[in-house]
């Protein structure tokens, strides 16, 4: 698929609400997510299925009133995940909040914006 296809199909997901849109605001997931990069996420990936280790999320920060993107590092039993940044030295994550429940896992990220 072209790149001109690939950005159509986003921004149709995009407003039809099958997937939402953030804003890279620190340095945590460096290298790959850059401050003031733009993902798309799916906000119904985990409706029916457990995170997968690896997978890259959007949460609710458990103490703040903001989301953070973080990649799953690993799954409990009950959906209970231990997130942490891609950039350990820049990332504040699970190592200092602990495990997040899975009610506070907002989506799986599924791409950059343009």
């Amino acid at each position: 698929m072209n790149e001109e296809l690939q950005t159509a199909l986003k921004l149709l997901q995009l407003l039809m609400g099958i997937r939402k849109r953030l804003s890279i605001s620190g340095s945590s997931m460096l290298p790959g997510l850059q401050p003031g990069d733009e993902i798309l996420f799916n906000p119904k990936a985990y409706r029916h299925k457990l995170p997968h280790e690896g997978d890259i999320v959007v949460a609710r920060h458990p103490y703040q009133k903001k989301e953070i993107i973080k990649r799953v590092a690993l799954v409990l039993e009950d959906g209970s995940c231990f997130l942490t940044g891609d950039n350990p030295t820049a990332s504040t994550d699970s190592r200092s909040y602990g495990f997040i429940p899975l009610n506070n896992i907002l989506g799986k990220v599924t791409s950059k914006f343009p």
